[in-house]
């Protein structure tokens, strides 16, 4: 067999696993709660596993490693800043918001909990949220697309937008018959596959290259800065504006709808303990084996004499050039199992923001069949939008996915916290801060570091003006309410029982 059969086949492999996990999916899946939020029976280890895989997408496997090839340690504090980030969303909002969705008129969305939660009679809040979440996600989606065209291009000597198509078409056929569960389970086989190629790969290249004294030696050879997390040609250099930009990723976790989804889905406030140690667990482990990847590359690809055209392959270079064909093809599911598990997830949150909180709003009598139907047409429309966006990508997949990561992150981040720990939130305050958070990103990122003359990540103006404006327009609006108090008190008491785990 040649080695491009062994790589097909391992593919093929991997593509039937998926759409046989969406077939199971689609027949446990009887109505609309549970094609959105598979009937809130997520297991602690399915949540954790799925939360991380929809997370860290194509960035973990070519993003991430890729900047650590061109500059260095200086890159490693995004994953120092998301890894903290990851755990306080865990140990803070998880419980709190399961317990709390359900308290709120059992809400399967971001969008209808904020409007349950803050008692929004003009549903300005959640229309507001909806048209946020598709927007973002369309973004999203696209930089998920890009990293498929940009993996079959090398993997495969394909065109860019062959690549493109494959990713789409598959993702898109085991979300659309498999719902949230079908993307929860197929979550969990592409978090383990993206795992253990992480740990696979640094070490074929240690053994390749004599040891960590050698590849040490190679790295510096090339640029003893490298080594130093205080310096690089990375972020902003040795700056203080670069490293907290980097740090900042963190903030973004509190309003990512397709993560924080997963705790709504978790089958009970109890589970979020068990479900953050596998969590964090997986990520560190798959974050370390990312950054130590990228650093060997640069040894390994120095000592071969070999540049490479694109960083953001090196992943896929390093093991194309030190394993077996048929590993060489594992390894390729696993980067797409990456950008796949992404893009199902935020195919379905974006359903659900259309489905549940704008269709809805005009039609409430519409049946389950109709809800399901038509959730499975909107995921096809943004996948399509996302689709013939990316055919023409204007950033590379860090940019793209940095932009809607900061979107989310000043968007939904201020407005989710304050509602689980702050009473005195009120509708139009939320309101407010979610929109300046939105328009804050979209103008910082185009003219910001051109006014003000700092690179400083978009999240970070955006996350504290959104909450400045929140916290102001509240204290301006707020109003007592019993019933308000009451869900409130009963959200509170449930996600402390979450100690006990």
């Amino acid at each position: 067999m040649s080695d491009r059969t062994y790589q097909i086949a391992a593919l093929v492999a991997y593509f039937a696993v998926m759409l046989a996990i969406g077939y199971y999916a689609y027949r446990r899946t009887a109505g609309h709660e549970d094609y959105m939020l598979a009937g809130r029976k997520l297991s602690p280890g399915t949540a954790a596993l799925s939360a991380g895989a929809s997370d860290m997408s194509g960035w973990l496997m070519m993003g991430l490693p890729g900047a650590i090839y061109l500059s260095g340690l200086i890159e490693a504090w995004i994953a120092v800043g998301l890894t903290f980030g990851a755990y306080l969303n865990w140990r803070l909002v998880a419980p709190r918001l399961r317990s709390y969705t359900e308290a709120a008129k059992n809400s399967i969305t971001i969008p209808s909990f904020f409007e349950n939660r803050l008692h929004d009679t003009s549903r300005s809040l959640r229309v507001a949220s909806g048209v946020i979440v598709l927007v973002f996600f369309t973004f999203y989606v696209s930089s998920m697309m890009v990293a498929g065209g940009v993996f079959f291009e090398l993997a495969f000597d394909t065109s860019y937008l062959v690549g493109v198509l494959v990713v789409a078409g598959v993702t898109l056929s085991y979300t659309l018959i498999g719902g949230f569960l079908g993307a929860s389970l197929t979550d969990v086989v592409q978090g383990v596959m993206m795992m253990l190629a992480l740990l696979l790969i640094p070490v074929v290249v240690l053994i390749a290259i004599g040891g960590v004294g050698e590849s040490l030696d190679a790295i510096r050879e090339v640029d003893a800065a490298r080594l130093s997390p205080l310096a690089g040609a990375g972020l902003s250099g040795a700056s203080v504006v670069g490293v907290v930009s980097a740090l900042a990723w963190g903030l973004g976790y509190f309003g990512q709808p397709h993560i924080i989804v997963r705790f709504m889905a978790m089958r009970n406030a109890l589970a979020a303990g068990k479900a953050r140690r596998i969590g964090i667990s997986w990520m560190v482990i798959s974050l370390v084996g990312a950054v130590v990847s990228g650093l060997l590359g640069i040894a390994y690809f120095h000592r071969s004499g070999t540049d490479l055209a694109d960083a953001e392959q090196v992943v896929l270079a390093l093991s194309q050039a030190l394993l077996h064909p048929l590993i060489v093809g594992i390894i390729f599911a696993a980067v797409l199992a990456a950008i796949m598990s992404t893009v199902s997830s935020q195919l379905i949150v974006c359903s659900s923001a259309f489905v549940e909180d704008l269709y809805r709003i005009v039609r409430k009598d519409a049946s389950p069949r109709q809800l399901v139907v038509l959730g499975r047409v909107a995921v096809l429309l943004v996948a399509v939008i996302a689709t013939v966006l990316a055919v023409d990508p204007q950033d590379t997949i860090l940019g793209l996915v940095a932009f809607a990561w900061a979107g989310f992150g000043a968007s939904f981040g201020p407005a989710i916290l304050l509602s689980l720990f702050w009473r005195r939130l009120t509708n139009w305050g939320a309101l407010a801060g979610m929109v300046t958070g939105a328009v804050t990103v979209f103008l910082w990122s185009n003219a910001g570091p051109e006014i003000f003359g700092a690179e400083l990540y978009e999240i970070v103006p955006g996350f504290l003006l959104n909450l400045l404006v929140a916290v102001v327009v509240s204290r301006l609006t707020f109003r007592d309410n019993a019933e308000l108090t009451r869900e409130f008190d009963l959200a509170v008491h449930g996600a402390t029982r979450q100690k006990t785990a």
